[in-house]
């Protein structure tokens, strides 16, 4: 049978890029791509890639602070959030354009377009066109979750923050994942009131508990008042800005609300559903460890799988699907030990397993410390670094590193090759420490704190 593609893509995020390009460049393939609003999807046009450029701008404050401890003659004056945003989104238009020339280069046929599955080997456009291809790539990320409150529409989320007419001088931050906690940060660091809002007992669910705790009560000494177990249960407009009714009995007036609840999959209405393509319960396409779903010709990559929801995440899925389908080259990703880093301020780094998800595994030795960090020290300010390994008390194998601080991203990067390597506590311990910086006391904690 011929087809007027070997692959189709569905979305034109990092995962599917990615896919779409080696497959294109690398193996020969005929590739087609739909993308129905921006190309570069949440990472480069609605997330990390804006939200880091808002991190560092919130940052210079505290830094110019920190120069004049130091000696300069240094202070900041008002934030120009429009000058800003120009600049910000003039990035983003240059970030777009570089994705589709990248495509472009590699032969792939770009439809700025919405692209629905009407059967296993056919993609019918909103234009109306309609294509048959041998294989089929979903990779239409997630988007985010805001629940069923009255005044829902009010609020606005994290695919908004990047385009505010202005800076609101009140602001709620609802939700205690890392998008909100990053976004608490920038509005904090850019000069609004925040308050952070989350039903849970600690906010970054899911991380290890002292890092949690770590982090959040830095936060809250920086001036962000975080209250959790509550929520919100309606929001009414007033005259003067936005009313919010929380679970204990609270009424608050605030400039902007932002909803940062969670995102799900972006599997409604590619007409998979009747197709014979599983989904799991939170709404996910349902794949295996290839990438394949239960329709043999059908794909998928990144959020919209649900499997774990990260940029690089999804680019290594499409590049081991666009290898294995297209070049011969059998891959499957492993998801099994993926470093992240969540900008929070101060930053945390993380990779491998939780005290708690190590103590399940038998006796584990919990190595943790916190210091006060040079070069903020200098500057008069409290703040304090956590560097915490978790090692097996059998093998000695280091299962998980969690780091809080300036420059913890950097740093657990090359953590992760270590951990990844099987490096034991022994192989920490040999290695020189580089003085003075923070990461040396990865090398130099030589006591457990604790055995579980």
């Amino acid at each position: 049978m011929s087809f007027d593609y070997d692959l189709f893509v569905i979305g034109g995020g990092s995962g599917g890029v990615r896919a779409a390009r080696i497959a294109a460049a690398e193996h020969g393939a005929r590739v087609g791509l739909a993308e129905e609003s921006r190309m570069g999807g949440t990472c480069v046009i609605r997330g990390c890639v804006p939200k880091k450029i808002m991190v560092n701008a919130s940052a210079f404050p505290q830094a110019v602070a920190d120069a004049a401890a130091y000696g300069w003659q240094a202070e900041i004056g008002a934030f120009d959030w429009p000058r800003f945003r120009k600049a910000l989104e003039a990035e983003l238009d240059r970030l777009e354009t570089a994705y589709r020339n990248t495509l472009k280069s590699a032969g792939v046929t770009i439809h700025d377009a919405r692209a629905v599955v009407e059967d296993a080997h056919r993609i019918r456009l909103s234009t109306g066109e309609s294509f048959s291809a041998r294989h089929i790539l979903i990779a239409t990320g997630g988007w985010p979750f805001v629940p069923e409150v009255p005044g829902r529409e009010l609020a606005v989320t994290s695919n908004e923050m990047f385009h505010l007419d202005a800076l609101p001088a009140r602001a709620l931050v609802v939700g205690g994942g890392y998008i909100a906690s990053e976004f608490a940060g920038i509005l904090n660091g850019l000069g609004s009131a925040v308050s952070q809002y989350y039903r849970g007992a600690q906010i970054l669910r899911g991380f290890d508990a002292e890092a949690q705790t770590h982090v959040a009560t830095a936060m809250q000494a920086a001036g962000i008042d975080i209250r959790c177990g509550i929520d919100v249960t309606r929001l009414e407009k007033t005259a003067t800005g936005i009313l919010a009714h929380a679970s204990d009995g609270s009424a608050r007036e605030f400039d902007l609300v932002l909803y940062a609840t969670g995102r799900r999959p972006n599997a409604a209405g590619l007409g998979l559903e009747t197709l014979g393509v599983g989904f799991t319960p939170d709404g996910a396409v349902e794949v295996d460890d290839w990438s394949q779903t239960a329709v043999p010709s059908i794909y998928a990559v990144g959020d919209v799988t649900n499997r774990a929801n990260l940029t690089p995440v999804a680019i290594r899925e499409g590049h081991a699907f666009a290898d294995t389908v297209f070049g011969g080259r059998p891959v499957k990703f492993d998801h099994s030990l993926i470093a992240s880093a969540v900008f929070t301020q101060p930053e945390l780094g993380t990779v491998g397993l939780t005290e708690a998800q190590a103590a399940e595994l038998g006796p584990c030795e919990v190595y943790s410390a916190t210091f006060r960090p040079m070069r903020t020290l200098f500057a008069g300010r409290q703040d304090r670094v956590l560097m915490k390994l978790l090692v097996s008390a059998g093998t000695q194998k280091v299962l998980g590193c969690h780091i809080v601080g300036e420059g913890a991203g950097e740093m657990i990067q090359l953590a992760a090759i270590a951990i990844g390597m099987g490096a034991t506590k022994a192989d920490f311990d040999r290695t020189v420490a580089v003085h003075p910086t923070a990461a040396e006391e990865l090398v130099t904690m030589r006591k457990p704190a604790r055995i579980i």
